[in-house]
């Protein structure tokens, strides 16, 4: 009866009078709707890698629509509305991600400044990195997530470690079990390790995490070792933790059948490494101090941030620490990286910034050049933080990919990031979520940020 009732309606008002007829005509009319907003990047060269190679898609157009791009493609239409990107002679790349990242306090801490964490969240982006994995968690954090998400900040997608599990914050087994319930429950998207544990404690945490479908990553516990790290399926080794321990080469050689042991070791687990090189050189003594204080990037962080990292050179603070033996140590964490990444361990690029002399976005580029000394090319480099990291969080998300449906992350290089790295330094700008952030914009912010830092009486 309703459809007939329906019908019926339409037929009075088509054979009505001119006056009933106008009378009827709003209600048959859908009201106007303004076009879905659309940004082009026009005639511009793909770099994207099918599976682990890299490939050129030349003279393409990519569509972001919202916080997604809807098309990808050498002759698309361009909608009348869209807003035009130019891209001749330039390069799109996916968004970096930075998987052993951290990411500040909301409120202020200790001595810092309170634009601290905006400031942080910023720096990631100005350098292309459009996705952090945070590791090491505040209660704030998971507000803070939702209002990256939901654009009241401005700042990477984040995957957040809650607080961490270590000697420090775990004293039983039942604590250690009755966390990752609670960490699940809160959601967090991921557990983090340090170092503390005990074997107990861990195999505790690991047991439960894998029943809640919890990731658990970051360092291997003295008293749990290597082996049984892998074997309890932790889901990534963090700064190569517990490695060179495990053959015993932190202060010697490290031999080619021991290297050997350890890819073996890893394949056999289907470990994923995060080698955060360019810090650990800095941490255990390898760096060199003149380069390190020479970073332009210093200025960009508070006042007390740089003295601190300056007192570090005079002063270690950390039992990684051994002037003695720390050339040697890189030596032997650079060869095991180049042979874990060629002999085919999945590697995910990370930086643990912001640490010493690790300014957070900057720090990619100290990478990637400590990860070319090691032997690694620059195409392997850049899938471990486009493509490589995507797939670590396929199940989440699309991204690290420029196609159809992945979400809308990447930046404009005036170079070919394959055949110059510093390419990715002198990005044009970056596509985070759909939201377009030109040279001047970047620009501008960071400016801002190091007039902030210069004058330390407000702060």
């Amino acid at each position: 009866m309703r459809a007939i009732r329906v019908y019926s309606l339409a037929l009075i008002c088509v054979g009505a009078s001119t006056l009933i007829l106008s009378a009827c005509q709003p209600a048959l009319e859908a009201p106007e709707q303004a076009p879905t907003p659309v940004i082009a990047i026009t005639d511009v060269t793909i770099v994207d890698f099918d599976g682990r190679r890299a490939q050129l898609l030349h003279g393409q157009t990519v569509l972001v629509e919202g916080d997604r791009i809807s098309a990808v493609g050498a002759n698309l239409t361009i909608p009348k509305h869209a807003t035009e990107i130019i891209g001749s002679e330039q390069f799109l790349l996916a968004g970096f991600t930075e998987m052993h990242g951290h990411v500040p306090p909301a409120t202020s801490f200790g001595p810092l400044p309170e634009r601290y964490l905006d400031d942080v969240l910023f720096l990631y982006v100005a350098n292309g990195v459009t996705t952090v994995r945070g590791m090491l968690g505040y209660p704030h954090q998971l507000q803070l997530k939702q209002d990256i998400a939901s654009g009241k900040r401005i700042g990477p997608t984040l995957y957040l470690a809650g607080p961490s599990f270590s000697g420090n914050s775990i004293e039983s087994v039942e604590q250690a079990t009755q966390r990752v319930i609670d960490q699940r429950d809160e959601g967090w998207d991921l557990l983090k390790i340090h170092p503390g544990l005990t074997l107990a404690q861990y195999q505790a945490l690991a047991t439960t995490a894998v029943s809640a479908n919890m990731d658990f990553a970051g360092h291997v516990p003295a008293a749990v070792g290597l082996a049984n790290a892998l074997a309890a399926g932790q889901r990534t080794i963090d700064h190569l933790d517990g490695y060179l321990e495990y053959v015993d080469a932190m202060q010697r050689p490290i031999s080619a059948a021991e290297i050997n042991q350890l890819v073996e070791l890893s394949l056999a687990h289907g470990v994923t490494i995060v080698p955060t090189q360019a810090l650990w050189q800095t941490l255990i003594g390898a760096g060199d101090a003149d380069m390190l204080t020479a970073y332009p990037e210093l200025a960009l962080v508070p006042a007390q941030v740089r003295q601190g990292w300056l007192d570090f050179l005079d002063n270690p603070r950390t039992s990684y620490f051994n002037a003695d033996t720390a050339m040697q140590q890189h030596d032997n964490r650079q060869q095991l990286l180049l042979a874990l990444v060629r002999a085919g361990v999945p590697m995910v690029f990370g930086t643990d910034a912001p640490q010493l002399f690790s300014v957070p976005g900057f720090s990619i580029h100290r990478e990637i050049a400590t990860l070319q000394q090691a032997g690694l090319s620059i195409d392997e480099i850049i899938y471990s933080a486009t493509a490589a990291a995507g797939d670590y969080f396929a199940e989440q998300d699309h991204f690290g990919h420029i196609r159809p449906g992945a979400r809308a992350d990447f930046m404009l290089l005036p170079g070919n990031p394959l055949l110059d790295a510093s390419a990715i330094e002198r990005l044009e700008g970056v596509m985070l979520r759909g939201q377009w952030l030109d040279r001047g914009t970047l620009d501008s912010r960071l400016a801002e940020i190091q007039a902030a830092y210069q004058d330390t009486s407000d702060n």
